[in-house]
């Protein structure tokens, strides 16, 4: 376990939505520069991290780690800068650099090490940069509906990213109106897994104009050109992917409207990868927690 010295009180949490999280997660700050971002954890073994994206936290991963519960891993499962209960910044430090260096900072903090990465959303992105800064630390990868490499030059951005470029209209729509997090139930296959206290604990995070700068910033983040900021790291986690010599599992939601086209890019990156196809959508963890559990462990059992 991580050395009591580099922990810090975590933020409150309402009971209402401590109820849902796993009997045994351990909840806590760490300073990775400045920042503290939130971290869960559970268990004892083999470190997995595990990465969510835009715009939810580590709750995402509870039923991930709850289908766990008893194996011999140590999962940690952050809050990304800017999401969930870690500390907020100002939009303009919302790059996918500064993302990495904070990743990578909770990396070197927690020690991991021969990790497994499962990575989702920009958790992908941000987590094959931070390893890529620190080769060798990650023993075996799970990837989730997420990109691991530069869009191609024939790429046309989603609707949902053309629509966060668009003046005033995306201001007020993901400052004002809670956008996305209001609609999340929209980008899944089986759509009431994103109800009710559910949906409101991806809610409660970003309430408020204080809190909720990251969903558009975080959207602004996906390149929509070649010379976009984000394209050089997204190569790095491209060259990381692509060279990868350790176990590889993917786990998709083929319902997925903004990324579940992906797949075939992925497969032919990662030649190697085994592949699991589910009806899921977009935040897979909602509803097939059991399938990436059994990829983890499968990955876990090459690394043995």
């Amino acid at each position: 376990m991580m050395p009591v010295m580099k922990r810090l009180p975590a933020p409150a949490l309402p009971e209402w939505i401590t109820r849902m999280l796993p009997t045994g997660i351990e909840r806590y700050a760490v300073d990775v520069g400045g920042r503290r971002m939130h971290v869960m954890e559970q268990g004892t073994g083999r470190p997995v991290l595990m990465l969510h994206g835009n715009p939810t936290w580590g709750f995402l991963y509870r039923k991930v780690a709850s289908a766990l519960t008893g194996a011999p891993l140590r999962l940690v499962m952050p809050d990304l800068i800017g999401l969930g209960l870690s500390d907020r910044c100002p939009a303009a430090e919302h790059t996918l650099d500064d993302h990495c260096r904070w990743l990578g900072r909770l990396i070197d903090e927690l020690e991991l090490r021969d990790l497994i990465f499962v990575g989702q959303d920009w958790g992908g992105p941000i987590g094959f940069g931070a390893l890529a800064d620190r080769p060798g630390t990650a023993a075996g990868l799970v990837i989730l509906n997420t990109v691991v490499s530069p869009p191609r030059p024939d790429f046309r951005p989603t609707a949902f990213h053309r629509f966060a470029r668009a003046p005033l209209i995306s201001d007020a729509a993901f400052r004002l109106l809670g956008f996305p997090q209001i609609a999340l139930w929209s980008a899944q296959g089986d759509k009431s897994t994103m109800r009710g206290e559910v949906a409101r604990a991806y809610r409660w995070p970003l309430r408020g104009l204080r809190n909720n700068a990251a969903p558009l910033a975080m959207a602004r983040m996906v390149p929509d050109s070649q010379d976009h900021p984000s394209i050089p790291r997204l190569r790095q986690c491209q060259q990381l992917v692509e060279t990868f010599g350790g176990p590889v599992s993917v786990v998709w939601g083929d319902r997925d409207p903004v990324l579940g086209s992906v797949l075939g890019w992925i497969q032919k990156l990662c030649p190697n990868a085994s592949v699991t196809r589910t009806r899921a959508g977009h935040f897979l963890q909602e509803e097939v927690p059991d399938e990436i559990a059994t990829a983890v462990l499968e990955v876990a059992s090459k690394l043995d």
